[in-house]
């Protein structure tokens, strides 16, 4: 036990260091994401002096948990910085059910993993759907069931290193959460998808083309970036 104290600051520490590595890494992406129309934002669940919240999110967040609080403030941090970067205009974004009621004429998406959060923002004429996903924690094979189709599945078990595997179906996750967000823009309610099964994801250059499995002609170009602690996600989808 007398270890106890060292050992969790020396575990804060790495994951401190692992997160502003996480951040320069989305940081970097910048460039390729204002190339597709998309501005990035990003924010720290703990960064000191942070805005205070428009009256209305706080007002959201203040019956939340508060680790769910953190989250969601600091998620609506980065998708204001998104937004100034993209030159929209500022303005409050409440929620559509657990959706972000987004101003009109705003595309955006937000995520949130491991105290750092993400969003992505652009103009609506430029953009139909964006969709963000940040994972940094691992996911098990266990819960392949929960994410993956038959198919899908069987394709996953002829990887032979478990690790590989691990992160395979870390990165198909983390595209069909992407994936999920901008269907949710894209399609009428009675067409989206309402769970991750809905969709099907397969491998091409660069990273996973996703189907609506009940809407086959509906499909999103995923990209796939391994990051220090797991993955980011995002698709953007031109007006």
């Amino acid at each position: 036990m007398a270890d106890a104290g060292p050992a969790q600051a020396e575990r804060v520490l790495t994951e401190r260091v692992l997160a502003e590595r996480v951040l320069a890494e989305l940081t970097a992406l910048a460039p390729r994401l204002a190339a597709l129309g998309a501005a990035l934002g990003l924010a720290r669940v703990d960064e000191p002096a942070a805005p205070r919240p428009a009256p209305g999110e706080a007002a959201l967040a203040a019956p939340m948990h508060p680790t769910r609080r953190r989250e969601f403030l600091a998620g609506r941090r980065a998708l204001h910085r998104a937004m100034a970067t993209a030159g929209l205009p500022p303005a409050e974004v409440l929620r559509d059910g657990r959706r972000p009621l987004l101003p009109e004429g705003c595309a955006a998406s937000i995520s949130h993993s491991g105290g750092l959060a993400v969003a992505l923002a652009g103009p609506g004429p430029r953009l139909r759907a964006l969709g963000c996903d940040l994972e940094l924690h691992a996911l098990p094979l266990a819960a392949a069931h929960l994410v993956l189709g038959p198919g899908e599945r069987a394709r996953l078990r002829t990887v032979a290193d478990p690790a590989t595997a691990e992160r395979d179906l870390l990165a198909t996750f983390s595209a069909k959460e992407a994936a999920f967000k901008a269907f949710s823009a894209l399609l009428p309610g009675d067409r989206a998808p309402s769970l991750l099964l809905d969709l099907t994801a397969a491998p091409v250059p660069g990273g996973l083309r996703v189907r609506s499995r009940r809407h086959p002609s509906a499909a999103v170009h995923v990209h796939v970036h391994p990051t220090a602690l797991g993955v980011f996600t995002w698709t953007a989808v031109p007006g």
